[in-house]
């Protein structure tokens, strides 16, 4: 089925900018109570399904995607992880995370579930994703006729589309955020001060799950993704340029930084993907002005060293879709609300976030101080059952109201 139509539409109550899990999150919600709504994404469909990114996803997301009918290929294809270990000193050490908190990972890589997502709302309920646009604009999100215009990428004309309200899902460098006048919103950063080379091998994984290890030469660490191929990540210094690790070089350092007594020896294989990941977080308050609404990356960016960012992005997605149905029922309570309601996750995420890469970085900081204390904390969670409860129920996700 076409997601384009033969002519464009003039007039819709939410436009979507971003065809990622949060925008797709929104579209489908809103479609499947009847609100209107159209999805603008700069990038071609072929290009959201096969775009690499993150795979862990909570087990309270799956469950929300599931009430709405958005999660059967996911839960028939998934795979789930109950445990994960550290490695370090030579010695490997089990955490048994649901057994702890009850929960599980889901392994589920964000092409996939975009794929489900863009066909749930393209195909099957026949919504409107208009891919490969241009110089996507927001008009007057301040006042009562907000509307968005972009350049049709076919023919080179102009397209405006009036409407109530506008979702910015397009990410940390999309045009939504941008279009929030200078002062009336605050970013605030924060910097690991290291960096990570994000590295797919086509090798079978050598490990059940994740394993963190942590080392002088700094962290690494395993991913499984599927059969056939594995996630792993080095700590590099930042602006580091991925050329520099040539096949042997990552390879050695992974096993290095990896090895453990009684450890399985990692599975080499081609390296098909490799990037250098600055570990940087931010945060923007408020997320929304006027009639704008900000999600996921548009308005907070949580490294992945606790794998976080898709999960909050549909935490928000799910908040914004119900509460532009209830607006339209005649409740504005859940969007007055919304930012807040939001942020007190993501900073909930982002303080834990922060813990653990304290822990994980510590021993290769090259600071007596930092190694001391980050040994001391990871002590203290595999010595306390009380710390590793805690640490196990933030890992896997609140689920309740945070």
């Amino acid at each position: 089925m076409s997601s384009t139509p033969s002519l464009p539409l003039t007039r819709t109550r939410v436009v979507i900018v971003g065809a990622g899990p949060a925008g797709l999150t929104v579209a489908n919600l809103l479609r499947a109570a009847g609100v209107d709504c159209v999805v603008l994404e700069t990038e071609s469909r072929e290009f959201i399904e096969q775009r690499p990114r993150a795979g862990f996803m909570e087990e309270w997301a799956v469950h929300a995607l599931a009430r709405h009918g958005l999660a059967d290929r996911l839960l028939e294809r998934a795979e789930t992880q109950g445990d994960f270990e550290f490695r370090f000193d030579g010695e490997r050490h089990i955490m048994p995370t649901a057994q702890l908190s009850g929960r599980h990972h889901y392994v589920y890589p964000q092409p996939l579930l975009v794929t489900d997502l863009v066909a749930s709302y393209v195909d099957k309920a026949g919504g409107e994703v208009r891919f490969g646009v241009r110089d996507v604009e927001l008009h007057d999100i301040d006042g009562d006729r907000p509307a968005v215009s972009y350049t049709d990428p076919a023919t080179g004309a102009r397209h405006r589309i009036a409407c109530d309200f506008i979702a910015g899902c397009d990410g940390a460098r999309g045009v939504s955020r941008a279009a929030i006048p200078a002062g009336r919103a605050v970013l605030t950063r924060h910097d690991h001060g290291v960096a990570w080379l994000a590295l797919l091998a086509e090798a079978p994984p050598s490990a059940d799950g994740v394993v963190f290890g942590i080392h002088e030469r700094g962290f690494g660490s395993h991913m499984a993704r599927s059969p056939q191929v594995t996630r792993y990540y080095l700590q590099v210094d930042p602006g580091e340029d991925a050329e520099n690790w040539s096949h042997s070089r990552v390879w050695h350092e992974l096993h290095t930084r990896l090895a453990a007594t009684g450890a399985p020896p990692l599975t080499e294989g081609p390296l098909i993907e490799k990037a250098v990941l600055d570990m940087h977080d931010y945060v923007v308050e408020p997320m929304e002005y006027g009639r704008l609404y900000l999600a996921g990356d548009s308005a907070h960016l949580v490294a992945p060293i606790a794998a976080k960012g898709m999960n909050l992005a549909l935490h928000d997605a799910l908040l914004l879709g119900e509460a532009l149905i209830a607006h339209y029922q005649g409740d504005d309570g859940g969007l007055e609300g919304y930012g807040q309601a939001c942020l007190r996750r993501v900073w909930h995420y982002l303080e834990f976030s922060q813990w653990l890469s304290y822990a994980l970085h510590g021993a290769s900081s090259g600071d007596r101080m930092k190694a001391g204390t980050a040994s001391a904390r990871l002590r203290r969670l595999l010595g306390s059952p009380s710390a590793a409860k805690a640490f196990a129920g933030l890992y896997l996700g609140e689920e309740a109201d945070l």
